[in-house]
């Protein structure tokens, strides 16, 4: 039994108001293993001694390749469009992740 109002291979995403705000960061560090990549993602504010994982996403080998292809592909868009990114030379931040832990 088909359903007539559906495409074949088209999905739909549904993104709730609290997602759709989305969370700050200026910090993803991202570990490896041999089954997964794990980014986590934080926001250090300048004078405070502590910042916290706001969000961990935990992806496959291959959709973290996929996701560098992708975000490759849109900073290059966008740098067509508005210019070139620059970056700002930043003194290196001294990480300290309390109890170590496992992904």
């Amino acid at each position: 039994m088909s359903d007539k109002n559906t495409n074949q291979g088209q999905i739909n995403i549904e993104l709730d108001e609290q997602t759709a705000e989305g969370i700050y960061s200026n910090l993803a560090i991202i570990n490896h293993s041999n089954t997964e990549f794990v980014l986590d993602f934080v926001s250090i504010m300048p004078g405070m001694p502590k910042a916290k994982v706001k969000s961990r996403i935990v992806l496959t080998p291959q959709h973290a390749k996929r996701l560098l292809r992708a975000l490759g592909e849109n900073i290059h868009r966008f740098e067509a469009a508005h210019g070139e990114i620059k970056e700002a030379e930043q003194p290196p931040i001294p990480l300290n992740f309390g109890p170590t832990g496992q992904a």
